[in-house]
């Protein structure tokens, strides 16, 4: 199973401290049936170049690929990005190399605040420039927007992704199983960032997933993984 959204780096955002965190994080993704994880730190076009957050995003996975080589079932890791939505992105120069492992397919963090027909037509300024576009944690933005954009947006190539906590909370479980059944959802990622409050929990959302709407949906949600990361 696929892990599209992780924060498993060590020491380069918000996500994992150390590489002892790191190294936790991983086991745990193991014990969870995991055998793909995309590494997708956060990216703030703001704030640092595309050439330096790659150099600091490689070594970073160097030592942790160093740490891991004697791991039993380590999973295989890909390096990409959350690319933070911001005005003028379907211009940045190296977009693509901030995609996942080989793929074309780039994580995007769009605001949380209504989107703008500027912003969707940005999102589609990136797809037809051959990349496709994941939108991250559709959960947080969704509330504040309507869903014939959302909708709008699919029907143009872009993939919505959910976090497993959206499936794992029995407030927001229906909800999110509803969605993925109607097919507005179609990845899941821990969105994991430490070993306490925003653990990895994705295989539970897989276990729910398929409980209460079959196993086909998990099969389906690695398959569009697996053909999105070109594995």
């Amino acid at each position: 199973m696929i892990d599209i959204h992780s924060h498993i780096l060590p020491g380069i955002d918000d996500g994992s401290k150390n590489l002892r965190m790191s190294l936790g994080l991983i086991d745990m993704l193991i014990d969870q049936g995991i055998d793909t994880v995309a590494a997708t730190p956060h990216f703030y076009a703001d704030r640092v170049s595309v050439e330096k957050f790659l150099s600091r995003r490689q070594r970073a996975y160097e030592s942790l690929a160093e740490a891991l080589e004697n791991t039993p079932k380590a999973p295989k890791i890909l390096l990409g990005a959350e690319v933070a939505y911001y005005s003028g992105i379907s211009s940045l120069e190296g977009l693509d190399s901030l995609c996942i492992g080989d793929s074309s397919t780039l994580l995007l963090e769009m605001p949380l605040s209504a989107w703008s027909e500027y912003m969707i037509s940005e999102v589609l300024n990136i797809s037809c420039s051959g990349i496709t576009v994941v939108i991250a944690h559709i959960e947080r933005p969704l509330p504040r927007q309507k869903k014939k954009n959302i909708w709008r947006l699919i029907e143009n190539g872009v993939v919505i992704q959910s976090n497993a906590s959206f499936f794992n909370s029995v407030v927001t479980r229906g909800k999110a199983m509803r969605l993925l059944r109607s097919g507005f959802i179609h990845l899941l990622g821990s969105d994991c960032h430490n070993l306490t409050d925003r653990p990895p929990a994705i295989g539970s959302a897989y276990e729910h997933i398929e409980k209460k709407l079959g196993r086909s949906y998990v099969e389906r949600i690695t398959e569009t993984g697996n053909a999105l990361l070109g594995l």
